[in-house]
């Protein structure tokens, strides 16, 4: 991981830019006493309107931006998931199947979702995409236009969820690791929650006694072993997340993937930095308060309180295990070896990206895949190695 004082430096029109969103931020701060929890300075970096890292125009994602998404290094991980949406959408009324991904990047997932289940005649009567960067939202209609035309009457772009219920598959491809989260220290009395302050030429962490009733119970049986000054993150956003979602899904399926652990994996006394990460041009480091607007901010995600909020709201877990078993499972060899290669070169590549997506020491096993079903008891394809277990 790279020390973030030897990153690339932002040209002069991000430096401009990043300038906007830091006097944005400023003026919130000066208006909430002098300081934001840290959970609001991650919500105005990614989303403020036309200034955050998602919401404004600069190019966040493959070789030119600052990370590659599984879409992206290869349509094989798309189609392991239109295999997994096929078996779901073909138990429903040919007119009534509905997919809805949040948060769709270049649009590459579901181009390559959508073309797989015209090949295997599930097709749904539409593709919803709900996306709040107006920027996004032009490249994946660009990409649909150039590629897949002749579905593109079927995507509808929205701005928030539906108000209604419908049934098929909710898509989510990290999307939980970028909402923004909670980030706190232990000390010898209590636990203390992280703010974020201005000190007239940079940003600067302060802490103050946190009381948070949720993450005290999630963490009163490990508190014992967490050592005094142990850093970590809590997601407070996830019951509301479901809440919405529980009023939209009647049937079907939430297949949600990400980075990320179980509980006792995700609190365990040895991760005492936490797991907050920045991406910037492919480089990784530690300090959110820098370059703000024009990086990535991020954490892993707690897949136990995934499963607790989702329950609470009436979803069902249905399967839970890393990539590289969903992708097994859903049969991305044999999609591999049906897939031509021309030549040397595109096999090389096709190589290159299977290994990323299943290696352990890749995204294989760092990534995880959680099945959240409504009104659905048949066994899931891509869950054949299933881990609740280690919910």
């Amino acid at each position: 991981m790279m020390s973030a004082r030897r990153l690339p430096q932002p040209d002069a029109a991000a430096q401009a830019h990043s300038a906007l969103l830091t006097a944005h931020i400023i003026q919130r701060m000066h208006a909430a006493g002098g300081r934001l929890p840290f959970s609001e300075f991650m919500q105005d970096i990614l989303y403020a309107p036309g200034l955050g890292y998602y919401s404004a125009g600069w190019r966040k994602f493959g070789a030119e931006g600052d990370f590659i998404t599984a879409p992206e290094l290869s349509p094989l991980f798309s189609q392991c998931v239109a295999r997994q949406c096929a078996q779901v959408l073909a138990s429903l009324p040919a007119d009534s199947r509905i997919i809805l991904e949040f948060g769709a990047g270049t649009g590459r997932m579901a181009v390559d979702v959508l073309r797989k289940l015209a090949r295997m005649e599930t097709l749904p009567v539409a593709y919803w995409i709900l996306e709040l960067s107006g920027e996004l939202q032009q490249r994946q209609r660009a990409l649909f236009a150039e590629e897949l035309p002749e579905l593109l009457p079927r995507v509808r772009w929205l701005s928030q969820l539906p108000e209604t219920g419908f049934s098929g598959v909710i898509l989510g491809n990290e999307v939980l690791d970028a909402m923004p989260i909670e980030r706190f220290h232990v000390t010898e009395t209590q636990l203390e929650r992280f703010y974020v302050a201005w000190d007239g030429t940079q940003f600067i962490w302060q802490t103050a006694g946190y009381d948070e009733p949720m993450l005290s119970a999630i963490l009163s049986p490990l508190l014992p072993q967490l050592p005094v000054g142990y850093v970590s993150e809590y997601n407070a956003l996830l019951a509301g997340w479901f809440r919405h979602l529980s009023c939209c899904l009647d049937k079907g399926l939430v297949l949600l993937i990400d980075y990320g652990f179980p509980r006792a994996e995700f609190y365990h006394p040895q991760r005492n930095e936490g797991t907050l990460m920045c991406h910037y041009r492919h480089y990784a480091h530690s300090d959110p308060l820098i370059m703000v607007g024009l990086q990535d901010v991020t954490a892993h995600v707690d897949f136990t309180a995934v499963a607790e909020s989702a329950v609470d709201v009436g979803f069902s877990v249905a399967g839970y295990c890393d990539q590289a078993n969903f992708l097994l499972s859903c049969g991305l060899m044999d999609l591999a070896q049906a897939t031509p290669v021309e030549d040397t070169v595109n096999w090389t590549r096709q190589t290159q990206a299977v290994k990323r997506l299943l290696l352990p020491s890749e995204m294989g096993e760092l990534f995880k895949v959680i099945a959240l079903t409504r009104d659905w008891d048949a066994p899931l394809l891509g869950f054949r190695h299933d881990q609740q277990g280690r919910l």
